[in-house]
């Protein structure tokens, strides 16, 4: 599951429209630095996604084979894995117990198609099993979606209306949204480490070929890492505007 709608839209430091700094925020630079780390992040999983792409695996199966191995060998019968467009676009559906991998994975036999596959499959995993944060991050769901919508309407409005308790309702609001991100965190970690392990342990991958999906999967790893990081530092500034401004 992905959460989209984390927004960088912030940038006003007072409260009420004489209290507004529309040309320049000092905390401004935290979602810059943010921006950054994800902007290194998606070049380092694109570029290393796209490399291993261009290396076939020893084996020859596609990212559905793997799928449909790695769920038999997990004893899981009850999920189907489905084709969707786009690239990176793989995610696991526990709801439609739905395995969707995306058209640079879904019929490719690269050593990427395969990683990406296997790490799909360690949620499947993580869901038979009931892995606590996976639970937990599927929980915060609902909250978190609408927490990382409502909380800027609140906060605006806030401001408009020299409202604090409604600014500070919707940094509330927002905190769901950084909560999320950072116990996706373990989750996606532990789904590489599933992944990892049960490639070797099936054989699908040889030990040279294991060493380039954890590469792989790290460079995947780091875009959770980069959200986590740009939200807290959202959160970090809205809070250093909230404080100022009750000082004021």
């Amino acid at each position: 599951m992905h959460l989209t709608a984390l927004s960088y839209g912030m940038y006003y430091g007072g409260y009420g429209v004489h209290g507004f700094r529309m040309l320049w925020d000092p905390t401004y630079f935290l979602v810059l630095i943010g921006v950054i780390i994800s902007m290194i992040a998606s070049f380092k999983v694109k570029s290393t996604f796209n490399k291993y792409s261009n290396v076939r695996s020893a084996g020859g199966m596609t990212g559905a084979q793997v799928a449909q191995r790695i769920l038999n060998y997990a004893g899981i019968y009850d999920v189907t894995i489905v084709r969707v467009s786009g690239s990176l676009t793989d995610h696991y559906n526990p709801k439609k117990k739905e395995v969707a991998l995306s058209e640079t994975v879904y019929g490719k036999n690269s050593v990427a198609a395969i990683a990406v596959a296997a790490h799909e499959c360690g949620h499947v995993i993580q869901h038979a099993k009931n892995y606590a944060p996976l639970s937990i991050r599927s929980a915060l769901v609902p909250v978190a979606n609408f927490g990382s919508g409502a909380s800027w309407i609140l906060i605006i409005a806030g401001l408009i209306f020299s409202m604090r308790p409604l600014v500070m309702i919707g940094i509330i609001l927002f905190s769901a949204a950084v909560l999320f991100q950072i116990v996706t965190l373990p989750v996606e970690f532990n789904a590489s480490r599933r992944a990892l392990a049960v490639l070797q342990d099936t054989g699908i991958l040889g030990m040279e070929e294991g060493k380039s999906a954890g590469k792989v999967l790290r460079a995947a790893a780091l875009t959770y890492v980069a959200a986590a990081a740009a939200a807290i530092l959202q959160l970090l500034r809205l809070l250093l505007i909230f404080g100022r401004n009750n000082r004021d």
